[in-house]
């Protein structure tokens, strides 16, 4: 499956941006996650969301401020960012894997990334 993410962009400290990850066929059957990379660092884990949209998992310096869900009728993974900080600077990649069950999976588990989007936060 291709992985297509996109609404990064440059935005304020405290502001807000919605990332999306369009796939290429059926989602339905797919754990989708997203992490990032801010320079200079290794990637890391952001959220993720089971094949149905029934769990979801989020590393704890986003908890409260950032949103996953999934709308498989769309192919379509979302990831809602809220009282953004300058330290959430990043590219921020989606991914897939083929995992049909409600467990968190490491990011060695997954099998399919997307492009990046890049979301800078100014203070």
């Amino acid at each position: 499956v291709q992985l297509q993410a996109s609404g990064g962009g440059l935005v304020q400290a405290g502001g807000s941006l919605r990332l999306s990850c369009a796939a290429s066929r059926q989602t339905s059957s797919y754990a989708m996650g997203w992490f990032r990379q801010a320079p200079g660092k290794e990637r890391e884990f952001v959220a993720s969301i089971n094949w149905s949209g029934g769990r979801t998992w989020y590393t704890d310096s986003v908890k409260g401020r950032f949103t996953i869900s999934r709308d498989n009728g769309k192919n379509t993974v979302y990831l809602q960012m809220n009282s953004l900080k300058p330290e959430d600077t990043a590219v921020y990649y989606c991914a897939a894997a083929t995992y049909f069950g409600s467990s968190w999976l490491p990011e060695e588990e997954y099998d399919y990334w997307g492009q990046g989007t890049l979301v800078t936060v100014s203070s």
